[in-house]
């Protein structure tokens, strides 16, 4: 007997399924899975989609898939991340929740705990409760993470020819004429880039050595701030992608912080690159990192162009194409301050990272006085 996936949703919505007592299922899906959450559980199941690498058509390959999320999420989320379960088909048909006996596996699931949603960190910027000590806590434990990774190096010719066709190929898709941007602004963006790429290769090229398997997707929304009884941790990362989490981890960072920044949380975004530079052990110089968030920015403004072209979304064309043109306005302004910066800053590494702590505490301490001293939301 075959097993439709929403024969296998209808059962996961039904909180007699599971080996936990809770008093209600929530579900929320998204383009490629279901996560259904207890009170102290999240059980995500992938839908057998195809797209591109992620291939999750058969009941192996979801099965492979979820064993990759649970590896990869478990080293920077250990405590999240508990397990793999099957979903299984006793021979009377009935449906069940772990490995029973002979039953036939018709589906898996990847099991976590359940955080609280109050300390997330995309949740915590709109409350306005993000902390000094929260971000030290998660820049350190980020750090300790990218200095631990095993380095998967690029040579540095090959590192900024990777670069600059990043830079071509983000101009090429966010001008074509459906998206309906400005193909104008678009190009001098590039161009602002490029000159950036072609003036510091050197230094820029140096980074190549850096590289690590990183998250990939390392957004607010994934990000757990910890509490009094645990630590911070990240979810979530890219498990079917290996190239897209192929990075510098000082992209990784300013990936973040654009994010934050988009959120409106700048202190937030401040604090996490300058705690970040502080303490790695080989720190990027602040005209890399507004390089970074530049190319970071352009990738996401065509992320979101992209939702143009969406039969489904017609209704939100213009506020996906708002949300574009706001992200290529930060690409600007970060080409342009990258660009500002002497040549040489881009190889004075360390001592630009430490310098800047006590202009980083200024401006923290010349926050609006509604905010508590020690938080750093805005």
């Amino acid at each position: 007997m075959r097993t439709q996936p929403l024969e296998v949703v209808r059962f996961l919505r039904r909180r007699q399924h599971y080996p936990e007592s809770t008093r209600r299922i929530d579900v929320i899906e998204t383009h490629f899975a279901w996560i259904f959450l207890t009170d102290l559980h999240a059980y995500k199941l992938k839908k057998p989609v195809l797209r591109g690498r992620m291939n999750y058509t058969t009941v192996a390959s979801r099965r492979r898939v979820c064993l990759d999320e649970l590896t990869l999420n478990r080293r920077l989320a250990r405590e999240a991340y508990l397990g793999v379960l099957p979903i299984t088909r006793s021979p009377d048909g009935t449906l069940a929740l772990g490995k029973r006996g002979k039953a036939q596996v018709v589906d898996w699931v990847v099991k976590m705990r359940r955080l609280p949603a109050a300390r997330m960190l995309d949740r915590a910027i709109v409350e306005r409760t993000v902390h000094k000590k929260d971000i030290a806590a998660l820049a350190a434990r980020l750090t300790r993470f990218f200095d631990g990774a095993v380095r998967q190096p690029l040579s540095e010719g090959r590192y900024v020819e990777r670069l600059f066709e990043r830079i071509e190929q983000n101009q090429r898709d966010l001008c074509a004429p459906d998206l309906g941007l400005d193909a104008r602004q678009v190009e001098k963006i590039a161009a602002m880039q490029l000159t950036f790429l072609a003036e510091r290769e050197a230094g820029v090229g140096a980074r190549g050595a850096q590289l690590i398997d990183g998250h990939g997707d390392l957004r607010p929304e994934h990000v757990y701030l910890g509490s009094k009884s645990d630590s911070p941790c990240v979810i979530d990362c890219l498990e079917f992608d290996s190239d897209l989490r192929w990075v510098d981890p000082a992209e990784e960072i300013a990936f973040l912080a654009l994010e934050c920044r988009k959120s409106g949380a700048g202190a937030v975004a401040r604090a996490l690159v300058s705690d970040y530079r502080a303490s790695t052990m080989v720190p990027p110089s602040a005209a890399l990192m507004d390089f970074y968030t530049s190319q970071c920015a352009m990738t996401r403004a065509k992320l979101a162009a992209w939702h143009v072209r969406d039969p489904e979304l017609a209704r939100h064309v213009e506020l996906w194409r708002a949300r574009a043109r706001s992200y290529l306005r930060i690409a600007a302004r970060y080409s342009r301050r990258a660009n500002s910066s002497p040549r040489s800053a881009v190889n004075s590494l360390d001592s630009v990272a430490r310098l800047e702590r006590p202009a980083l505490e200024q401006r923290r301490d010349g926050l609006p006085g509604q905010h508590a001293p020690d938080r750093l939301a805005e």
